[in-house]
């Protein structure tokens, strides 16, 4: 690893002069101060500086494709399960606030059929019920290598694995939340990660309206084809399983092109069941009678995990 000091005052200079007045760097400096950062080759001031810079300023398309680029040389790429179907990527560092958290149901009727899913993120976060959380209430550890996760795919059992045992660089520049009191580009390059060898289907969900735009654009011109698709959606509580009671609109990215998997729901006041109560004890004794086919399974999750088969199925045959 390069350990040489970094010269971040040329870079700041034009992310740091406001919405305005601030210049977006190309990719190929993009890539390279994002990598001097997950090498520690900046200061920590220089670091504040900049994560606040573009905090204010927003990433264009070519910064986050240059910061992807970075984050992906920053960690040894996961082996491809082998089978019929290529990895379903399952981002989760949202969590439950209000409704229950039903990211685990997504990912165990994915596994059951066969499909590998490996779910990233979090294990605690303060007020919010975890994915991973509800995970080990179900009895599902979480992975701590390469060889768990293909284990867990051979197994038909999804796969959890914390950003610090996955990438833990990039869990450095996550937890500096705690000290700048908000997120940075970070939380949206997590996301958007895609850290096996072959192509996988990335469930990819934003908050922002503005984020709708910037990730349409980042897959359709400057994500790598070769690395997969991906699902596009706004998020249920920032989490990338559709919402139980109303299905969210989902695009659809494959080969650089776009098209509308899923339309949203019209307004209702019908309600799907759910659990009563959010806490993981509760949410994982819900899922587990929904896979046993005690309650019925939510019709838009349903649908989204038929779709996930369906596209994760041709991407291993492409």
């Amino acid at each position: 690893m390069n350990t040489e000091r970094f010269a971040a005052a040329p870079f700041i200079k034009e992310i740091g002069r406001g919405v305005k007045g601030a210049r977006s760097m190309s990719r190929e400096d993009a890539r390279a101060l994002y990598a001097a950062m997950l090498e520690g080759r900046v200061s920590d001031l220089e670091l504040g500086a900049i994560l606040l810079a573009m905090r204010i300023k927003g990433e264009s398309v070519e910064e986050l494709a240059g910061f992807m680029d970075a984050a992906e040389s920053a960690f040894a790429p996961l082996p491809s399960p082998p089978g019929e179907y290529a990895p379903v990527l399952i981002p989760s560092y949202n969590g439950a606030r209000k409704l229950a958290n039903l990211t685990p149901l997504l990912a165990l009727l994915l596994a059951r059929e066969g499909v590998p899913v490996l779910v990233h993120g979090v294990r605690h976060d303060p007020g919010r019920i975890t994915t991973s959380e509800i995970l080990l209430e179900l009895g599902l550890a979480e992975a701590g290598t390469s060889a768990d996760i293909l284990d867990a795919a051979a197994s038909r059992r999804p796969a959890f694995i914390a950003i610090d045992g996955l990438a833990p660089s990039l869990a450095h520049m996550l937890s500096l939340r705690r000290i700048l009191g908000v997120r940075n580009s970070t939380h949206t390059l997590v996301k958007i990660l895609q850290p096996f060898e072959g192509p996988a289907l990335r469930l990819v969900s934003y908050t922002h309206p503005e984020y709708l735009e910037t990730l349409g654009e980042y897959f359709t011109t400057a994500a790598p084809p070769e690395r997969g698709d991906a699902f596009l959606m706004r998020g249920t509580e920032g989490e990338t399983v559709a919402n139980p009671h109303r299905a969210q609109r989902i695009d659809w990215f494959h080969g650089g092109q776009r098209s509308l998997l899923v339309e949203r729901d019209a307004p209702t006041d019908l309600l799907a069941e759910a659990p009563e109560a959010r806490d993981a004890a509760t949410t994982a004794a819900w899922i587990a009678a929904a896979l046993r086919g005690d309650v019925p399974i939510p019709p838009p999750i349903a649908a989204q995990a038929a779709h996930c088969q369906r596209v994760a199925r041709a991407l291993a045959r492409d």
